[in-house]
């Protein structure tokens, strides 16, 4: 089981503006703990994400000396895929494409056939430079404004991004919280019985009380991949519930833990950066 934790996604909607010095120690004491990956900045338009202006700064202010943890990037565009190709320490790039026409074109400025065009040559840079492109598929589970939307349509748009562009990595997305066990189940399903070496993860977007569920869905239709924040911080305003943030990753330990899954994590980093999280994001 891999845990994919995401400060980014945890500071991005914040008010306040971390200071760049407190997300350098908070990702430096993330990158001590023991998770897969940390999606820790996003190289896009500080007007657009105001909370991400710093991330190459805080990107050459990390201390990867004794971490096996990989880092994430989120890019938009080319132009940021290419700033955070940069960078030999970034393992990841990753690019929110939503199925939604009206989210792509809000969150990217971009259609979503535009945006396929996009991800082809960002992937293309990627495999240039050594690096790997994940793909978050955006409204996985559902659509809030009134568009059709189907589990068919979902993996017909992840079987283009797999067999036309030759993606790796699919990080499905529930981008407002709407998933549950009866869309999780069978899409996770489909595309891991027809996709078997792709690695297929889950951005669940969740409410205190229905964050098992959820996990226990995927992990039992194969997910081996989840992204999450600590404290559950972050998640999407569309979602019209203040309840609703991201997938705690201390639940997703607590998982792991069920399941007798070793993912050796350093439990007093662990304790100590959530003590951060509350102190600069709550």
């Amino acid at each position: 089981m891999k845990i994919i934790e995401c400060p980014r996604d945890a500071m991005q909607g914040l008010h306040h503006f971390v200071k760049t010095e407190d997300k350098v120690k908070y990702i430096n004491l993330l990158l001590q703990i023991g998770f897969d990956t940390i999606d820790f900045g996003s190289f896009v338009s500080p007007s657009a994400i105001p909370q991400m202006k710093d991330t190459a700064e805080v990107l050459r202010s990390l201390d990867l000396s004794k971490t096996k943890s990989k880092l994430l990037a989120i890019v938009a565009n080319e132009r940021g895929a290419n700033d955070a190709l940069e960078f030999d320490m970034i393992d990841y790039l990753g690019f929110p494409f939503s199925i939604s026409e009206t989210f792509q074109q809000r969150n990217t400025k971009k259609s979503i056939d535009e945006s396929l065009a996009h991800v082809e040559r960002i992937n293309t840079h990627c495999e240039k430079n050594g690096k790997e492109l994940v793909v978050y598929l955006s409204m996985a589970f559902g659509n809030p404004y009134g568009e059709l939307w189907s589990p068919d349509i979902a993996a017909k748009w992840s079987e283009r991004l797999i067999k036309e562009i030759g993606i790796k990595t699919l990080a499905l997305s529930d981008t407002i919280g709407v998933s549950k066990p009866e869309n999780i189940s069978p899409l996770f399903s489909l595309l891991l019985n027809e996709f078997p070496d792709v690695e297929i993860g889950a951005h669940l977007h969740t409410s205190p009380d229905l964050w098992k569920e959820k996990v226990e869905a995927a992990w039992n239709a194969g997910c081996r991949r989840f992204d999450g924040a600590l404290k559950g911080f972050g998640g999407c305003p569309m979602a019209e519930d203040e309840l609703v943030g991201n997938m705690p990753s201390e639940n997703l330990i607590l998982f792991a833990d069920e399941k007798k899954v070793k993912l050796n994590l350093d439990t007093e980093k662990l304790n100590e950066a959530m003590r951060m999280a509350s102190r600069i994001m709550g």
